[in-house]
C-alpha cells in the first residue's frame, strides 16, 4: 500500500489563516481525516461553518476557532472522509425493488423459484395489475429456459402473464401468456432480421421460449403498470436512507426520466416529480446529477425536446440535471451476447449489437457538448468503447467545452484506447464490484470472447497507467450499493472461481479518490462537493475502522458510523 503524507501541522493547512476565521458551530477533531485534496496528507481536525468547511489542519490550530456554541465532537482516532459519490446508480429503480418481489441475483432451482413465486403472489409483492413480475433474477436462470417453459405455461400459471426480468436489466423470460399479451409470437419471430431476431428467444420452428434481450425485453415491460408519484416518492426515500447508511451523499442518476419498467420517450417525467416533491420539503439530502435518457438514434435536433424536460426541473435545491445518457450495446453474457465486440462471439459469429450509428452519434456528443451538456454513455464491450471515444474525439476537435463527459461499465476496453481517455478527458465510471472471476465472467463470458478481450475486463490499472480518471459507481440495483465491497474487489480482483487478472488490480487510495473528488468531477461538481476543502460543502462521513491500515480483506466490511450532508448528521449507526 502506498504511504500516505505525513500528517501537516504546520500553516500550510488547507484553509484561510486562523486569524480571519471568526468561529465555527461544529468542529471535529482528534480524528485521521483523508481530505481528498490531491497531494495533502491526513489532518487531524476539521471545522465546519454555515454547512461548509473553513478549516482543516491539526487540533491545536482547529480548537483555537471553538466559540461558546460551538459543537466539538471528539472522534477518538477514527477515519473522517468526503462523503462518498456513486457516479452511475439507478436509485429510485432500486428503492422500488425494495418494496417488490426481488430475487437479488440469487440463483436457484425453477421449483424453488415457483415456491418463491407462489408466496409472493398471495402477498401481493410481484403484483403488478393483472401481471406477476419478479426483478433481479439470475442470469444463470437462462440455462433452464426448457425447465421455465414447462413449468410455468400450464397448470395454476398457464393463463396467468408472468415476467421474470433479469437482475442485468437487460435480459428476461416471459411465459406464453405474457408474450401474448405483447403481440410476441411465431410471426412477430418472422419479422425480425439480423441483431433484431437476437432479441426474442425462440425454437427452430420460430415459435418463442420466452428469452427476451434489450428491445424485446422492452415490449413486455412496458405492459406492466407504473409506479405513481407517491410510489416513486417512497422508492426516493428508502433508497436515500440506505445510501446515508453506506456513507453516499451524492449520486448520479442515468435515466432520471424513466418511470422503472416504462417506456422513455422526450415527454416523460419519470423520477423528476419525486424528486422535486422531496426537495420542496426540505428532505434530499444529497447532491443529485440527473441524466436524461437520449435515445440511441436521437438526432441534435432531439436535444431541444430534452431541453423542454430540463426547463421544468431547475432551481431545486441539490438537483442538477447536466447532460444526458446514452446505450451505445447491451451486455456481453450468454445467451444475450448483445454488448458490441470488435471480434466476434465464438459461438454465434456475431459482433453484438452497436446501438449507435457511429457518424450520427457524433453529432449528437457535439452537440450536447456545444451546449454545455455531459454525455455518460453506457458501453460494455470493445467496439461500443472506441466508438464511444471516437464520439467524443469529434467533439473534442471542435472545440475545448470543459466538460467531463463520462462512459460507464466498461467491461471489456481494448489495448489502443487506454491513452485516449486522458486526452479526451473523458471519465471511466467504473462499477469494480464486478471485477471478480465468477460465474459471470469465467463461465458466461471468457469462453465466448476473444482472448484479448478477457485479458483486459475492467481494465483498472491499465487505464490508470494512460493517465486516465476512475471514478466509483455501483449500477444499483444490479449489484450492491454498497462501495466498500467495490473497493475490496478493485483491490483484490478475487473471486469463487479465482483471481480476475491481478494485474488490473488497482490500490485502495486510488478508489477513495474515485468515490470522492473523481465521482464529484463526473457528476460536474468538482467546485462544491468531493474533498474536504475551505469553502466545499461540509459532507462527511466516520467509519469504525481505520481504512488505511487494515488488511483488504477487512475494507468489505467497513461499516460506517455516521454520515453528514452539510454539517448536519443524517445518519448515525
Amino acid at each position: 500500500m502506498k504511504p500516505f503524507l505525513p500528517l501537516l501541522l504546520a500553516s500550510a493547512i488547507a484553509c484561510a489563516s486562523m486569524e480571519t476565521i471568526a468561529a465555527a458551530d461544529l468542529i471535529l477533531h482528534n480524528a485521521r481525516i483523508y481530505t481528498a485534496e490531491p497531494g495533502e496528507g491526513l489532518q487531524q481536525a476539521i471545522a465546519i461553518e454555515g454547512g461548509k468547511v473553513v478549516a482543516v489542519g491539526s487540533d491545536v490550530q482547529i480548537l483555537q476557532l471553538k466559540q461558546p456554541a460551538t459543537q466539538v465532537i471528539n472522534l477518538g482516532g477514527k477515519v473522517l472522509m468526503p462523503g462518498f459519490i456513486d457516479s452511475h446508480t439507478h436509485l429510485v429503480k432500486g428503492g422500488l425493488q425494495m418494496h417488490q418481489a426481488n430475487l437479488n441475483n440469487e440463483a436457484m432451482a425453477s421449483a424453488e423459484l415457483e415456491k418463491r413465486l407462489r408466496q409472493w403472489r398471495d402477498n401481493g409483492s410481484a403484483r403488478r395489475g393483472e401481471f406477476l413480475s419478479v426483478g433481479g433474477v439470475s442470469t444463470a436462470a437462462w440455462d433452464h429456459i426448457a425447465e421455465l417453459e414447462q413449468r410455468f405455461n400450464q397448470g395454476e400459471w398457464a393463463s396467468t402473464p408472468i415476467l421474470l426480468a433479469g437482475g442485468d436489466y437487460h435480459t428476461g423470460w416471459a411465459n406464453r401468456a405474457m408474450l401474448s399479451k405483447a403481440g410476441i409470437d411465431e410471426a412477430k419471430v418472422k419479422t425480425l432480421k439480423s441483431e433484431e431476431l437476437a432479441t426474442i428467444g425462440h425454437h427452430p420452428d420460430g415459435q418463442p421460449n420466452g428469452f427476451l434481450v434489450d428491445a424485446g425485453l422492452y415490449l413486455v415491460q412496458e405492459l406492466l403498470p407504473l409506479a405513481s408519484d407517491a410510489e416513486l416518492l417512497v422508492a426516493l426515500e428508502d433508497a436515500q436512507r440506505l445510501y446515508h447508511s453506506l456513507g453516499i451523499t451524492g449520486w448520479m442518476e442515468p435515466l432520471i426520466n424513466e418511470n422503472p419498467g416504462g417506456a422513455i420517450n422526450n415527454d416523460s417525467l419519470g423520477a423528476l416529480p419525486a424528486y422535486k416533491a422531496l426537495a420542496a420539503k426540505g428532505g434530499l439530502n444529497a447532491h443529485v446529477a440527473g441524466l436524461l435518457m437520449a435515445d440511441s438514434k436521437a438526432t441534435p435536433a432531439d436535444l431541444d425536446e430534452l431541453d423542454k424536460v430540463r426547463r421544468q426541473f431547475q432551481g431545486i435545491a441539490n438537483l442538477s440535471l447536466p447532460g444526458i445518457k446514452v446505450f451505445s450495446d447491451g451486455v456481453a453474457e450468454f445467451p444475450a451476447q448483445s454488448a458490441a465486440q470488435l471480434d466476434p462471439y465464438s459461438n454465434s459469429g456475431k459482433n453484438g449489437e452497436l446501438l449507435v450509428d457511429p457518424g450520427a452519434f457524433a453529432k449528437l456528443v457535439d452537440a450536447a457538448d456545444a451546449r454545455g451538456w455531459l454525455v455518460h454513455v453506457h458501453a460494455i464491450g470493445d467496439r461500443a468503447v472506441r466508438e464511444s471515444l471516437n464520439a467524443f474525439e469529434f467533439a473534442r476537435r471542435q472545440r475545448n467545452s470543459g466538460v467531463h463527459h463520462s462512459i460507464t461499465h466498461l467491461q471489456m476496453v481494448n489495448p489502443q484506447e487506454f491513452a485516449r481517455f486522458k486526452p479526451l478527458d473523458v471519465i471511466a465510471s467504473m462499477q469494480l464490484y464486478w471485477a471478480a472471476a465468477d460465474e459471470l465472467s469465467v463461465d458466461l463470458v471468457k469462453p465466448y470472447v476473444s482472448a484479448m478481450a478477457y485479458q483486459f475486463m475492467y481494465p483498472a490499472r491499465s487505464l490508470l497507467k494512460h493517465g486516465g480518471t476512475i471514478a466509483g459507481a455501483s449500477d444499483w440495483p444490479i449489484t450492491t450499493a454498497d462501495p466498500w465491497k467495490a473497493i475490496y474487489q478493485a483491490v483484490s480482483r478475487q473471486g469463487p472461481k479465482g483471481v480476475l487478472n491481478k494485474y488490473e488490480a488497482i490500490d485502495r487510495e486510488t478508489m477513495f479518490q474515485a468515490y470522492t473528488l473523481n465521482a464529484a468531477r463526473t457528476l460536474q461538481l468538482e467546485q462544491r462537493i468531493g474533498s474536504l476543502k475551505p469553502g466545499k460543502q461540509a459532507d462527511m462521513i466516520v467509519l469504525d475502522r481505520d481504512v488505511f491500515q487494515v488488511e483488504p480483506e477487512a475494507l468489505r466490511d467497513t461499516q460506517v458510523l455516521k454520515t453528514f450532508f452539510a454539517g448536519r448528521e443524517v445518519f448515525s449507526r
